[in-house]
């Protein structure tokens, strides 16, 4: 499914947030009313109902001991009083009236204990039994839905009813009927208007939002084209804003100068990059450069005589993938790098009689460690490389000339975020989906951060992210991410995360990618399908998060080297993501371990602090976020 334009998008948003408005109005008004309607009815039948029952206590209460009546015979005195109640003419003159009260009332009659009608407005039902009706107070009190019913079915009665009662003895009741006739002709029209309103209040919001968010994205489009030509290298945008001071144009000229200073950027390091290049091929001695992490970043076409490698397979490799343990050269190189010792123009005669003349330097900024400088020459032209040894130490300043470009990149971006911010700030009385458009600049701004980012990973250490987290949540995430994988092997995850929150502050992202390594290895180590369980719970001061398999194990003779970097057993593999979890957790001021059984599966526990207990600073000699996340 093709994602949705951003224009349609807001549309969308407008449309339903006002819909969303309109329809709790409809709703209060739909409800109100009908509220009302039937409350009106009950006040008028139960006014006459009292007007009834104030009427007819006269009768009730008649003294019957100066009458014929025998007044200790139940059966005499009911009947006594029904003949008073029947020839009372305050009674009867009163229900003759009662029908012209109200339209809502169709009838009124006094009945005795078993529903004999005594008096009744329409004398036909005079002398019968009366049949019973609901009573009209439960549909007073009852919901909305159960009051439209009544108005959209069809025509009934209701009774409103109050009892007689004479001395402690109930005798009767009296009974109101409520018709439904009026409340269906009053109410109908106005429901069916407030459905009109509803329907003309969404069609015409619909054509605002479409107009407005036209009007409202036209800026957010010409900077998109801006951003565009910039990525594209062009050396001056085809659009600029003139003399506009609002916000759209101060973002745009911010951009402009971004713009500028990146094109600058790109040219200095395309220049130094075809110098350097053209140094790297004229040299006849072999020189490689290494970052932080020891890759080989630079390494001159001369290094292929010493290494028997081609340069472009050496790029990006470290000193143990190009150089040997058994050769006495690859020895003493790969021993300096293991004890991070510099080597002073030694001498070493290879197996072969040629005689190779090693000088190593590690190069240092402000006391840190940035890489090292490797040099091969032959003994016998130690004198022509004299002049290009300085030459090649100045590649130690490439860090911090590649930072200082950056940082002056960087303070565009940082002018425009804050712009940006102060930007939502003025608009706080604008609906949400704008200041979320203006969300979508500030990402776009951050994307064009990243990129310039990019220039100076490898020279500045970079603080963890660190973000207040349930690992539960974490757990749940990274389950998610696994599910095509485990069910490509027919691997089902079991989980039990528990109910008790595991919170503390860990980098998400990296933290993430370290869980993720560990249940991508659980599920390829079944590749006949199986089971893999995950659980999260608390230890002591510590969150533990387990992750079990039912594989074949890790063999007893190689469990010592799994956290080793590129040491892997799958075809294919990298043996990057386990070296990569063991620094995360390290970072985090945690620990893996590990139980395997072979044959039986193995089972890794990565333990993390929780907040009360977890220590202050970062561990010694822990490595930076930059050199994780290219890991």
């Amino acid at each position: 499914m093709h994602a949705l334009r951003l224009k349609t998008k807001l549309v969308l948003a407008i449309t339903l947030m006002v819909m969303a408005i309109v329809t709790t109005m409809f709703s209060i008004y739909v409800f109100e009313v009908v509220r009302q309607h039937f409350h009106w009815a009950n006040d008028d039948a139960t006014f006459i109902a009292q007007e009834i029952f104030t009427v007819a206590r006269g009768p009730l209460e008649i003294d019957l001991r100066d009458t014929r009546t025998d007044i200790n015979d139940p059966a005499a005195v009911n009947d006594a009083i029904k003949d008073a109640m029947q020839t009372d003419p305050g009674v009867n003159a009163l229900l003759d009236s009662v029908i012209g009260y109200s339209p809502l009332i169709y009838d009124a009659a006094i009945a005795d204990n078993h529903g004999y009608a005594l008096l009744h407005t329409n004398s036909s039902l005079l002398g019968t039994t009366l049949k019973p009706r609901i009573d009209f107070n439960s549909v007073v009190e009852g919901g909305l839905w159960q009051q439209l019913k009544i108005v959209y079915g069809p025509i009934q009665t209701y009774d409103v009813r109050l009892s007689l009662v004479r001395g402690k003895l109930p005798f009767g009741e009296v009974r109101v009927g409520v018709s439904t006739t009026f409340l269906k002709h009053d109410l109908r029209p106005k429901l069916q208007n407030a459905v009109l309103s509803w329907i003309l209040a969404i069609v015409v919001c619909m054509l605002l939002s479409a107009v407005l968010s036209t009007r409202m994205l036209r800026p957010l489009a010409a900077i998109s084209r801006q951003l565009d030509l910039i990525n594209a290298g062009q050396a001056e945008p085809a659009e600029t804003t003139g003399d506009r001071s609002d916000e759209y144009g101060v973002v745009s000229n911010k951009i402009d100068r971004l713009g500028r200073q990146m094109r600058d950027v790109k040219e200095v390091f395309s220049a130094l990059k075809e110098n350097l290049d053209q140094m790297m091929a004229n040299l006849q001695d072999g020189v490689m450069l290494f970052t932080t992490d020891f890759k080989a970043v630079l390494v001159s076409a001369s290094a292929e005589r010493f290494t028997g490698k081609l340069r472009g397979k050496m790029l990006g490799c470290r000193p143990q993938e190009i150089f040997s343990d058994e050769s006495r050269l690859g020895h003493t190189i790969l021993q300096a790098f293991r004890d991070r010792r510099p080597v002073e123009e030694t001498e070493i005669e290879m197996e072969n009689g040629r005689r190779v003349q090693l000088s190593m330097d590690f190069i240092e900024d402000r006391g840190q460690r940035i890489g090292a400088l490797l040099t091969l020459r032959d003994a016998e032209s130690v004198h022509r490389i004299e002049d290009e040894i300085e030459i090649s130490r100045r590649l130690a300043s490439i860090g911090r000339l590649t930072s200082g470009v950056a940082h002056e990149v960087k303070n565009p971006i940082n002018a425009i975020v804050v712009h940006l911010e102060v930007l939502r700030q003025k608009m706080n009385a604008v609906d949400p989906d704008t200041r979320r458009h203006l969300d979508v600049i500030g990402s776009e701004i951050q994307r064009l951060d990243r990129v310039v980012q990019t220039l100076v990973d490898f020279t500045r250490p970079v603080e963890l992210r660190l973000v207040e987290m349930d690992l539960r949540k974490l757990v749940e995430d990274v389950i998610t991410l696994a599910s095509l994988e485990a069910g490509r092997h027919n691997v089902q995850i079991e989980r039990a995360t528990g109910t008790e929150v595991l919170a503390t502050r860990i980098d998400a992202d990296l933290v993430k990618q370290a869980l993720l390594n560990i249940v991508i290895n659980g599920v390829q180590a079944m590749p006949a399908g199986g089971t893999l369980h995950v659980s999260a719970r608390r230890e002591g001061d510590a969150a533990v998060i387990e992750v079990r398999d039912e594989g074949g194990g890790i063999p007893a003779e190689i469990r010592d080297k799994i956290y080793n970097l590129y040491f892997t057993t799958k075809k294919g593999g990298s043996g990057i993501g386990l070296a990569m979890t063991y620094r995360v957790v390290q970072l985090h001021h945690g620990s893996v371990e590990f139980e395997s059984e072979e044959g039986k599966g193995t089972t890794f526990y990565l333990r993390f602090p929780l907040p009360e207990s977890e220590p202050s600073g970062e561990p010694s000699g822990a490595p930076s976020e930059d050199s994780l996340r290219t890991a």
